[in-house]
């Protein structure tokens, strides 16, 4: 599995070099090799239809950023509310999960706004569906999150109540290794 994932990973890279100019292959795959944990979480973002890549370096904390690059959000990550609170406070109709602990499972974290906005600089993406992304905490403290998506030509921040949940919503990952 890991070998297959490497292999994934490196080809999706070798493919977009317009997402992490002057990044080298063989020094990301060291650090991959160096934190299974991280491989763990990179192989749940594949799985569930995320195709992880390389999208930046952290001088500061000397880590490779991954955002889930699929030109539509995740398929296996979608019919989610934002967070627990949300999921608890349905009565009815419930969704399987909430987006929050879904990534916590997976050990990554949903984009923020500025980390969407640069996701849409390298190839415009959610332009069928919408992405949550971090809401802030006043937002969230009365009953709102956030959701992002491509449309007539620009990209759109919206609200919605965080227990909503739709088909062709989910969320995008972020992971630093």
């Amino acid at each position: 599995m890991k070998e297959k994932l490497l292999n994934i990973l490196k080809a999706r890279f070798e493919k977009n070099q317009n997402r992490h100019k002057g990044l080298q292959w063989s020094t990301i795959q060291s650090k991959l090799e160096a934190n299974p944990e991280k491989l763990w979480s990179l192989q749940e973002m594949e799985r569930t239809g995320g195709e992880p890549d390389v999208v930046g370096y952290d001088a500061e904390t000397d880590k490779y950023i991954f955002f889930d690059c699929a030109a539509e959000t995740p398929a296996g990550r979608r019919s989610l509310c934002y967070d627990r609170e949300a999921l608890n406070s349905r009565k009815e109709n419930k969704p399987a999960n909430s987006a929050l602990d879904m990534a916590a499972a997976m050990g990554v974290e949903l984009l923020t706004e500025e980390q969407y906005r640069q996701l849409q600089q390298n190839g415009k993406v959610d332009t069928k569906t919408s992405s949550w992304i971090k809401a802030p905490a006043d937002i969230r403290k009365l009953g709102g999150a956030l959701f992002a998506e491509y449309r007539y030509g620009q990209v759109f921040i919206y609200h919605n109540g965080a227990a909503a949940y739709y088909a062709a919503r989910g969320f995008r990952g972020m992971l630093k290794v």
